[in-house]
């Protein structure tokens, strides 16, 4: 038996989400029909997390049991011709029998883009959450700061969350602005990627801390108001939950057990 790891990026615009649901089509769904149709397997994959509907990754890790004898290098290929164009299977390798793609994860990057021009991209209109007003990106880059560290994230979870804790550490957050498509002489302010890397994240946790933190840009909260709303651990407190389509799960870093994945 072998266990193969696999790197996907998928625009998850039509899906229910990444892991199989009763109802509607998900990218487990796709991946598993893809290697039954490739090997004749009927199997589950592990992913190093779920997807919420109409959430994308450019970095999502998959696991599998394999008796198949293909090699390593033919997977990609193989498994993309029997996708749909919306999802690509970038990498594979075969790894320890014991990694486990969630388990053995050290931490995930999440980003969101929030098209701040005054006009939505046509072209990455489902990649991109489209926000026309004036924003102050500098409080929001500021009120961002204040989630660096091991908190409990209740204020940021979903309210139907089941996790017995919420307690979870963010390594690093920050804003990055690309005005390249921004049009001269206008109110353009660009496109706003906010990028979070954390041990783990709960339910809606980034979507709502970009919700607040669009709330800052718009001076509805201070940056400050930031610790209180973490203290508070009450999801009232903090701001709504930004739509699914801005959110793209960036990478999955598993240390030295796969340093070079």
């Amino acid at each position: 038996m072998r266990n193969l790891c696999m790197k996907v990026s998928y625009d998850g615009s039509r899906y229910c989400g990444f892991q199989t649901q009763p109802k509607g089509s998900t990218v487990q769904d796709c991946l598993e029909k893809a290697i039954m149709l490739l090997t004749g397997e009927e199997l589950k994959i592990l992913a190093s997390g779920r997807t919420d509907a109409g959430v994308h990754a450019y970095g999502q890790v998959f696991n599998f049991l394999t008796s198949s004898k293909i090699p390593i290098e033919r997977w990609c290929i193989a498994l993309n011709t029997r996708l749909p164009e919306d999802i690509i299977v970038r990498d594979a390798v075969e790894v320890p029998l014991a990694f486990h793609s969630r388990h053995s994860a050290k931490r995930k990057t999440y980003r969101y883009t929030i098209n701040a021009n005054q006009f939505p991209d046509v072209f990455q209109r489902k990649m991109q959450y489209h926000h026309s007003g004036k924003l102050n990106v500098p409080a929001m880059a500021e009120g961002l700061k204040y989630l660096i560290g091991t908190f409990d994230f209740s204020s940021f979870a979903s309210r139907h969350s089941t996790k017995p804790s919420h307690v979870r550490t963010v390594f690093d957050a920050h804003i990055v602005v690309d005005d390249s498509m921004c049009r001269p002489n206008s109110r353009d302010q660009g496109l706003i990627h906010m990028y979070i890397t954390g041990s783990g994240f709960l339910q809606h946790m980034v979507r709502i801390i970009m919700g607040t933190l669009l709330e800052i840009g718009e001076g509805k909260k201070l940056p400050k108001e930031m610790p209180q709303i973490l203290e508070m651990m009450d999801r009232s407190k903090a701001g709504p939950t930004a739509v699914s389509k801005g959110l793209v799960l960036w990478n999955v870093d598993y240390g030295e057990l796969f340093e070079n994945y």
